[in-house]
């Protein structure tokens, strides 16, 4: 809705329905996630691709939660491989405690460049999306791809059926995914609590 694309959850109207990522609403949770890895941490880095209205509007609930886990937040905005490559210049030259990457087309194409370098510079990061975590990376936190796509399906059946897309409800997520490296973890010298393991979905060792 914040994007202008439905009129509400409930009813959006015109053409359009499916479920929701609750992107911007999770922001606040994936910082407390990478606090409790690095308690420490109090200058997170953002990586997101400043020209995708719907990262505009995460970074903003970022930056709206930030306070409350006691962070500051910044971002090198990213548009082109040179912005990126810039960002990993400045943020050799003045490194942040941790990194938040928000999912996109930009940064899933380049999550491999992303990942090795949180590597390279020993920064610990959380990812919106376990595809980052297949590339090597820390953690990830999000709704369950998987789930998100059976569910779809009833959406697709309906419409078939004769349902008009903007008279139903679109949905959110049910199915929240915490899925942690431990390799990764070892690797940056990080020792990731116990009952955070626990809570995990999933924990690649």
């Amino acid at each position: 809705m914040r994007t202008g694309f439905a009129a509400s959850l409930a009813r959006p109207g015109g053409n359009l329905t499916g479920l929701s990522l609750m992107a911007p609403d999770l922001a606040g949770k994936r910082l407390e996630l990478i606090k409790s890895v690095v308690p420490a941490a109090s200058r997170v880095a953002m990586l997101w691709n400043g020209s995708d209205q719907g990262m505009a509007i995460r970074v903003k609930e970022a930056q709206l939660a930030a306070p409350a886990v006691h962070v500051t937040l910044f971002s090198p905005e990213l548009r082109t491989l040179a912005d990126l490559e810039s960002a990993f210049v400045a943020l050799t030259r003045d490194p942040p405690d941790a990194l938040l990457v928000f999912v996109g087309p930009f940064t899933v194409s380049h999550r491999q460049r992303i990942v090795d370098f949180a590597a390279a510079r020993r920064l610990p990061a959380i990812y919106e999306d376990r595809v980052f975590l297949d590339a090597g990376g820390l953690m990830s936190y999000g709704p369950s791809v998987q789930d998100n796509c059976r569910r779809a399906a009833t959406y697709v059946d309906k419409i078939l059926k004769g349902a008009t897309p903007g008279d139903l409800p679109i949905e959110q997520p049910t199915k929240f995914e915490l899925i942690i490296n431990l390799k990764t973890a070892k690797a940056l010298g990080l020792d990731v609590p116990l009952h955070l393991q626990q809570l995990a979905d999933e924990v690649i060792e």
